[in-house]
């Protein structure tokens, strides 16, 4: 049973075609013609072959529909899973009505320029048309500051009902909440999740609850709402925390314990930008970690890996060695008895010899992260030696400039004016800088350029292991499509639907 977030594939997102070269790094629309292509293989799909039962319960975000709003050719039923109950995209702000928009936030500076040109180009036709300048028809101008409100309107609209559109609630292949109430949905996951643990206890199975929160719009419901000494942020972190405790409990009530893996973790660090009109903090903390999510920094991709499986898993034990998501495609494909394919290469490596104290190395000499499309920074595990050191080809330009974030643009971008170019790369070694306060020199690190020959080497043969992908985050697979969108009654009556409302705990 798996706890956590997208951790589907198993080679890196590049390698997947799930990297963007553009600012635009998610799917934010349901109707996009983007997602995991069905060439990829999953643990559910193999699990799947080998006879276990499978469901991913909460978040996909990995892609819908390709050609029309019904081929599900993204879908997770077409990825191996005999069950799902979610939603297929994320839950923006802009799913909450009063929670704010994120397209505000983050295109903020642009609907300005865009005002203030669209403003000074009408200004100037109406000058030189009056003083007669040149000749332009008051009808052309009519004509066209008609079509550039018309547009303006048509897309304030779009986003205005943006949570009817994109913020709904799927069991198997139909919506069965649109938009989706959030009322109450981390108590409605955790009851899905629980039947399918009781309806397969006499058999294998392979549970995915990729958890809606706490990624924002936040949101709890009447039980721990307000409970918490941190807000909403509080608030939802302790609903999870109640959640995977149910589940836990139901695998010991089912006796099941000794026979199940658990293993809980993130994709990503606190959201560091995520800060409220009222100035509360909605994206949580990283400690003493520099940067959050969205970046290479530590505070961006150091999160927990924690694993339960009593009898063979000791409690208590701590582990100290940088693993990845990725090795969770083939250690989850070694538990289950199959194989490891070898058509593609297998980015990760399998954790149990690390957990069961087997080894005391972590097999990812080398991890390759990656901002989007662009490599980023890479970390070598040095093996027979305490140091683990970390290059950065580029860093962020954070905003304010002695922030800790990218305030103004909502997350920060991996390419051009928003990022600093290093050459050559800048250093550290983590097991004494951790807070990546402090960059190596060659004058304070003997082994400066042994240390950067070695990495550049070891990044040049991971190169040679990538192939030409279909990108599957370029504009012409994130933008809205119409004919893609789908809808669980009609347009008329803004696409609402809500078939679980019987089923809601409250």
């Amino acid at each position: 049973m798996i706890l956590g977030s997208e951790m589907l594939a198993a080679m890196e997102t590049k390698q997947l075609g799930m990297a963007s070269e553009s600012r635009m790094g998610v799917f934010i629309f349901s109707a996009s013609s983007g997602g995991l292509s069905t060439d990829e293989l999953t643990f559910a799909t193999v699990l799947k072959k080998a006879g276990y039962s499978t469901a991913i319960i909460g978040k996909w975000h990995l892609g819908l529909n390709c050609e029309k709003n019904d081929d599900f050719c993204h879908h997770p039923l077409n990825h191996g899973f005999d069950y799902f109950y979610g939603i297929t995209t994320t839950n923006l702000r802009d799913c909450i009505p009063g929670h704010g928009s994120v397209f505000v936030a983050g295109a903020a500076e642009y609907i300005r320029a865009m005002f203030q040109i669209s403003s000074l180009a009408l200004f100037t036709f109406v000058l030189i048309s009056c003083t007669g300048l040149v000749a332009i028809p008051w009808k052309r101008i009519f004509y066209i500051a008609s079509f550039t409100s018309v547009l303006l309107g048509a897309v304030i609209l779009f986003f205005w009902n943006f949570h009817y559109l994109n913020c709904f609630l799927m069991r198997n292949y139909k919506i069965i909440q649109q938009p989706l109430v959030f009322d109450n949905f981390t108590q409605r996951i955790t009851r899905e999740a629980l039947h399918f643990i009781k309806s397969n206890k006499d058999t294998p199975f392979l549970l995915f609850m990729s958890y809606v929160q706490v990624h924002t719009a936040l949101y709890a419901s009447q039980n721990f709402k307000g409970k918490s000494s941190h807000g909403i942020y509080g608030d939802a972190i302790e609903e999870v925390d109640w959640s995977v405790g149910e589940l836990l409990n139901e695998l010991d009530k089912s006796h099941l314990q000794n026979q199940t893996v658990v293993y809980f973790t993130s994709d990503n660090g606190a959201h560091l930008e995520e800060i409220s009109s009222s100035g509360e903090v909605h994206g949580g903390c990283n400690g003493i970690y520099k940067g959050g999510k969205s970046t290479s920094w530590e505070g961006g991709i150091r999160v927990p890996g924690l694993f339960r499986w009593p009898g063979v898993l000791e409690a208590g034990t701590v582990i100290n060695e940088p693993t990845s998501n990725m090795d969770i495609f083939p250690t989850v494909l070694k538990l289950a008895g199959s194989p490891v394919p070898q058509d593609r290469i297998i980015d990760g490596h399998d954790l149990m010899p690390l957990m069961q104290g087997e080894s005391i190395t972590s097999e990812q000499e080398f991890l390759f992260h990656y901002c989007n499309a662009y490599l980023n920074a890479v970390r070598w595990n040095q093996r027979n030696s305490s140091s683990v050191w970390k290059v950065f080809y580029f860093t962020p330009n954070f905003q304010p400039k002695d922030s800790n974030g990218c305030f103004a643009s909502h997350v920060c971008f991996c390419f051009g004016s928003f990022v600093t170019v290093h050459d050559p790369p800048l250093l550290y070694d983590l097991s004494k800088d951790p807070e990546e306060k402090s960059p190596l020199t060659p004058q304070t690190e003997p082994d400066f350029l042994k240390i950067l020959e070695t990495i550049q080497q070891a990044t040049e043969n991971h190169k040679k292991t990538l192939q030409a992908v279909d990108n599957q985050l370029s504009w012409n697979n994130v933008i809205w499509k119409p004919w893609l969108q789908v809808c669980c009654s009609s347009w008329t009556d803004f696409c609402y639907c809500d078939l679980d409302k019987d089923l809601r705990i409250e």
